[in-house]
């Protein structure tokens, strides 16, 4: 379903998607804090270990940072028309961050060093780019004198979709936080997704939608990673 240029409010799809959040954010705390490790341990066989828990601190701070990012975009920033099928879709994608590095940070032994404050750095500057760019973009779009106008400003001047690089970025951050060679698999499979599905359809509608304008901006300027790709 093509959704780009639609406008709704969307509230009961936005709730929906809040509540799975909140739902998979308590069993995030379950597997790191309470009982749920040793459940994951007898079950799936994945080692809990239970000396160092500052690691599982900051996934889950993470956690709740993306879950206050994803309410402020969600109920302040997007206007577009959201599905029920995303409304589903949405939050099983986020139980991948929320759950999927909860686990996988479960067997980890290793002491904070230089690579987890790296692997933070790089989680804070895809915040920055995907929140900032968006907060710029709408305020932006507030003054009545760009109505219609293609925003080639902020961030986005360094590439099209500069918000998707930040969220390469955080994600991967959380991947460097767990310690676990799987945990790449996941910004790695984002960023297939941006490259070659999501942000190809949206430069289809968007030079529909701009023409010229598009055309110019697309010339010279990357589609996701700035000054490279």
């Amino acid at each position: 379903m093509n959704l780009y240029g639609a406008y709704d409010k969307s509230m009961p799809q936005k709730i929906v998607i809040h509540i799975f959040e909140i739902l998979f954010l308590w069993i995030s705390y379950w597997f790191l804090f309470q009982d749920g490790g040793s459940w994951v341990q007898a079950h799936l066989y994945i080692h809990n270990n239970t000396g160092i828990n500052i690691r599982r601190k900051i996934i889950f701070i993470f956690n709740i940072i993306i879950f206050l990012r994803m309410g402020f975009m969600m109920f302040f920033l997007l206007k577009r028309k959201i599905s029920w099928e995303e409304s589903i879709n949405i939050p099983f994608a986020f139980a991948l961050y929320y759950v999927g590095y909860s686990l996988l940070v479960l067997p980890v032994m290793h002491p904070i060093d230089w690579i987890d404050y790296l692997g933070i750095t790089i989680f804070c500057i895809g915040c920055l780019l995907n929140t900032g760019s968006e907060i710029l973009r709408n305020q932006w779009k507030k003054d009545k004198l760009n109505k219609g106008k293609l925003y080639t400003g902020g961030l986005f001047r360094y590439s099209r979709h500069i918000n998707y690089f930040g969220d390469i970025l955080w994600v991967s951050g959380y991947a460097l936080l767990t310690r676990n060679i799987y945990a790449i698999s996941i910004p790695l499979f984002l960023f297939c997704f941006f490259a070659f599905y999501n942000a190809p359809k949206l430069d289809v509608y968007l030079r529909k939608k701009y023409g010229s304008s598009y055309d110019a901006y697309e010339r010279k300027t990357k589609m996701l990673v700035p000054f490279i790709f």
